[in-house]
């Protein structure tokens, strides 16, 4: 269920097989402004889904922009009052997201399938598992709402690296995995808040 790929590939013991097609995306190269420009805009979605939705914090807003390559900072802590990012780290996709292309990738809501999903999701209460603290996901979207049925959570690996790399990292089984240096952080973040945080996957 978590843990890098190399190390977990016969976890659930079967392949999954679906009809359905995965969405394949490209992945581009993208310079600091469309990357700031793209979590503005995500960031102002949102607002105005929080507007609507007074369950969930105003302040602050997780972002995981998967247009950027897996060695590079891509996870974003938003500041939803001052427009600007608070913090940020690498994050591994699921090795089912993996198309044998550098440039693409795709994705999915199919239980087993080991993707990344994209969408919006709560991030709910944390409990302790085989790799320490994770925190349980709910999808509010279509293209997720199956990822506390598939167990996607919020957790830390030792094999993700602190530092953004020349090269991809280690991949999940569909969760987003960070570094625990700064799982700490967004522990911290988590555990403070009044009010469920928003996380955002988006491509």
């Amino acid at each position: 269920m978590l843990g890098c790929f190399t190390l977990t590939v016969f976890f659930f013991g079967y392949q999954f097989i679906s009809k359905k097609p995965f969405k394949t995306h490209s992945i581009a190269v993208t310079s600091e402004d469309t990357i700031n420009r793209r979590l503005q805009q995500q960031a102002e979605s949102l607002k105005t889904f929080i507007k609507k939705n007074s369950e969930y914090n105003s302040d602050l807003v997780f972002l995981i922009d998967m247009k950027i390559k897996s060695g590079e900072n891509r996870f974003f802590v938003y500041d939803l009052k001052e427009h600007k990012i608070k913090d940020q780290g690498l994050v591994a996709h699921g090795s089912g997201s993996e198309t044998g292309s550098e440039n693409q990738l795709k994705f999915s809501n199919i239980p087993n399938s080991n993707t990344t999903s994209l969408g919006k999701y709560a991030i709910g209460h944390h409990y302790v598992g085989k790799f320490g603290k994770a925190y349980k996901l709910y999808g509010l979207d279509k293209t997720n709402d199956k990822a506390f049925e598939r167990f996607i959570v919020l957790h830390y690996y030792d094999k993700v690296p602190y530092e953004q790399q020349s090269e991809p990292i280690c991949n999940s089984l569909g969760c987003p995995m960070v570094n625990e240096k700064f799982f700490n952080r967004l522990e911290k973040i988590l555990d403070n808040a009044e009010k469920k945080i928003l996380l955002n996957i988006y491509y």
